[in-house]
C-alpha cells in the first residue's frame, strides 16, 4: 500500500514540476533526470510526459530486480 501511494506522489509532484518526480524515485545525477530537466526547460509538457513515462514505465521494472536481487 505504501509503494502506491509513494507512486501516486511522485506523479503528482512530476505533474506539478517533471524534474521533481523524478528526482524523487531516481536521485540527482541520473540520466532520467537530466532528460527530464531538459525537456522541461525546452518544455513543460515534454517534461510532464517523459517524467510520467519514467515513473510508470521504468520505475516498475526497477522494483522488480529489487526483489528479485533479495529472494
Amino acid at each position: 500500500m505504501a509503494s502506491r501511494s509513494c507512486t501516486f506522489l511522485e506523479i503528482l509532484f512530476a505533474i506539478i514540476l517533471p524534474p521533481l518526480g523524478v528526482f524523487l524515485r531516481f536521485g540527482c545525477c541520473s540520466m532520467e533526470f537530466c532528460i527530464c530537466l531538459l525537456l522541461t526547460i525546452l518544455g513543460y509538457i515534454p517534461g510532464i510526459i517523459y517524467a510520467v513515462y519514467v515513473l510508470v514505465a521504468l520505475g516498475s521494472e526497477d522494483r522488480d530486480r529489487d526483489y528479485d536481487t533479495l529472494a
